[in-house]
């Protein structure tokens, strides 16, 4: 009886701190995303796929879309 107890509290400790550490996860990748404008190359953006905008100073399209350049 004792060890289904500690084995449901391993358990549910488990559980719970893979879920905090999602939940980190997914805070660090949204404040990221959300930060100071992130500045790229022109030659960063080709690379990740995008076209250079320099009328605009933007990365259009990409893993750099909506990046501005520097």
């Amino acid at each position: 009886m004792r060890i289904r107890r500690i084995l449901a509290a391993v358990i549910a400790t488990t559980a719970l701190a893979g879920a905090g550490l999602a939940g980190a996860a997914t805070a660090t990748a949204t404040a990221s995303a959300q930060g100071s404008a992130s500045y790229v190359t022109p030659s960063e953006c080709k690379q990740g796929g995008g076209t250079p905008d320099l009328t605009d100073n933007l990365c259009k399209g990409g893993s750099h879309n909506g990046e501005k350049i520097d």
